[in-house]
């Protein structure tokens, strides 16, 4: 696996960092007034944002209710359809409540766009976005980043939860992938 990567963009100490930051943040945020009063609805698009979920929920000090989606528009590809699916929706109910979607990567912006008007929709309170990454050169829909990791370039990386053809997810870092594995 590691033979694929062409070179590490962030460590494994770097991402431990920013995700205890990102964690600190959101707890001043929410230990504050202005949201439902309610436990915020902390949601992780899968599969790719599983392991920073994992991470970020440990370094949130307050109450908060954890749950999962799966939407894809990418399938096996290496790059978007453009068309959206839910393939898993959130299972609690919504209405009132604060959500925080938790992304690994803000790519095209075109399947978070999509899942937040959705999700705003159903009556949410407020929607905040907590992505890992973002690459802001390939930004095809205007989406608004609450809590930001890392902006990186416009080049195929995998590893903490990203992959390629379902693999490299369970790399600790995150690496460029090299062009000839995925065809690039």
């Amino acid at each position: 696996m590691t033979n694929d990567i062409r070179e590490i963009l962030l460590t494994e100490k770097e991402l431990a960092a920013k995700v205890a930051e990102l964690g600190a943040q959101i707890t001043r945020d929410y230990s504050g007034k202005g949201y439902s009063g309610e436990r915020p609805i902390i949601a992780s698009v899968l599969k790719g944002s599983y392991v920073f979920m994992a991470d970020l929920t440990r370094c949130i000090k307050i109450p908060c209710d954890i749950d999962f989606m799966v939407v894809s528009s990418y399938g096996k590809s290496a790059k978007t359809s453009g068309e959206v699916q839910i393939i898993k929706d959130i299972g609690q109910k919504i209405d009132g409540r604060d959500l925080i979607i938790v992304e690994d990567i803000l790519d095209s912006g075109v399947t978070l766009s999509y899942l937040m008007r959705v999700l705003k929709a159903r009556g949410a309170n407020s929607i905040r976005l907590c992505t890992l990454l973002s690459k802001p050169d390939r930004r095809k829909v205007d989406v608004p980043i609450d809590y930001l990791g890392f902006e990186i370039p416009d080049e195929f990386v995998v590893g903490y939860g990203l992959d390629y053809a379902e693999r490299y997810r369970n790399l600790p870092y995150i690496g460029i992938l090299k062009p000839e594995v995925y065809g690039g």
